[in-house]
């Protein structure tokens, strides 16, 4: 079943969220309007009078998604899965930066870089992690005018990573770290036995060599490094190993036994833990806490599967649980486009350039719409994020696949873009 239905009276009050065949009933019935669709809103045309039940809303954070949960007492009414973007705001911060240096070195005389004029707020975090902790308190403002929320939960865990690594780990190992006594190319030299990892060749320059690409996600942990000939480096270039590696599997399975995961994803929610419960606080709302250990145990035993939104469910004190919804939305964080007027090509250089008309026929990349096609080679009825062009002949991005030359005179519009994709 889909979540319950939030609805606000004819002053746009909150009420109760009720079941969808309610809501069905009150939309046929011309009792009420549809307000909004993400999340499915409705507003009352006459005046109601009803009891108003606080509810709770419970957030799992996570470096990819975020698990919410809004109970009724013990009844999960509505849930959502929000996926963040962060990777992707720090690929785009890396490549700008790749192309402002670049153009610096070929306009501009070599200048020694300077340290002592940088100066980072108290509790700064970068954009790809304040951008975790924004999301989610968007969500958290946006269902708080559709909900009678009266308190927040968060499950506040901390990951430590060199257990995550070694589990045995323990006394004066723990204290002193993976590189105690050691600097990183001595520490890799060791650990590889001075030899190519990949051709074995000996008594050779070997250069320091990102087993995952650092483009392809891949991080400085000295876990990811290793060490390779220059003939090797230059082969491999950005593959991932597995890639490089494909007809060797003997070769690929113990240069992936030796190397580790990157612990990134534990990293960022160490990071923005503390950052998104000030943030939090700052509602005015009662927030309360629960450990990582304390969900696992609530979830193990009620028996629920492992996903992101029963986590959130499960964060704090549960006694039990009513599960009223098991169609959560999926919120997809997809930003507001980009404001470079000029886009440039992997080496830096001009290609395009972006018109600063963005509004088409009464459409904007970005909106939701529903398009009844009658006539020509695309009849059909079709759903999804359109993308506008000035031609007004539209691309459609829907569960099955891009739709591609859609005309707007069949497009309806459903929601208005505000940098989020969903889907059930």
């Amino acid at each position: 079943m889909s979540n319950f239905v939030f609805v606000l009276d004819t002053n746009k009050q909150m009420l109760n969220p009720v079941h969808p065949g309610e809501a069905r009933c009150l939309l046929s019935q011309g009792k009420a309007a549809v307000f909004r669709r993400y999340p499915f809103t409705i507003i009352l045309k006459q005046e109601a009078e009803s009891e108003i039940k606080p509810l709770q809303l419970k957030i799992d954070p996570g470096s990819k998604t975020t698990g919410l949960a809004i109970l009724n007492g013990s009844k999960v009414v509505w849930a959502a899965e929000l996926t963040h973007r962060g990777q992707a705001i720090r690929n785009a911060l890396l490549s700008r930066s790749q192309l402002r240096r670049g153009r610096r070195n070929r306009k501009t005389r070599y200048r020694a870089p300077r340290f002592l004029n940088r100066t980072r707020a108290e509790g700064w975090l970068a954009p790809s992690l304040m951008h975790r902790v924004k999301t989610t308190l968007t969500w958290v403002n946006r269902l708080c005018r559709y909900a009678p929320i009266a308190g927040i939960s968060q499950e506040l865990v901390r990951f430590d990573t060199q257990v995550i690594q070694n589990p045995e780990i323990s006394g004066t190992e723990y204290q002193q770290g993976t590189l105690a006594g050691y600097e990183v190319r001595e520490y890799l030299l060791e650990k590889w036995g001075r030899k190519c990892a990949y051709c074995k060749a000996e008594n050779t320059p070997l250069q320091i060599e990102h087993i995952q690409p650092r483009s392809k996600g891949g991080s400085d942990r000295v876990s990811n490094l290793t060490l390779a000939c220059e003939p090797c480096n230059k082969a491999k270039s950005n593959l991932p190993v597995q890639e490089f590696l494909s007809g060797k599997s003997d070769l690929l399975k113990r240069i992936l036994a030796q190397a580790k995961a990157p612990l990134k994803d534990a990293a960022a929610v160490n990071s923005t833990r503390w950052a998104l419960f000030k943030a939090l606080k700052e509602t005015g709302l009662p927030v309360s806490t629960g450990s990582g250990g304390q969900t696992k145990y609530n979830r193990t035993r009620l028996n629920l599967p492992k996903t992101h939104w029963l986590d959130a469910a499960c964060v704090g004190m549960v006694n039990r649980l009513e599960i009223l919804t098991t169609q959560p939305l999926l919120i997809k964080a997809t930003g507001h486009g980009t404001r470079k007027m000029c886009g440039t090509d992997k080496y830096g250089f001009p290609f395009r350039h972006r018109s600063r008309v963005q509004i088409h026929k009464g459409f904007q990349t970005g909106d939701i719409i529903v398009a009844n096609v009658t006539a020509g080679k695309k009849i059909g009825s079709y759903l999804g994020r359109v993308l506008c062009r000035a031609s007004a002949s539209f691309d459609i991005a829907t569960k099955m696949g891009k739709v591609a030359g859609i005309s707007h005179k069949y497009c309806k519009s459903i929601h208005k873009r505000d940098g989020y994709a969903y889907g059930l």
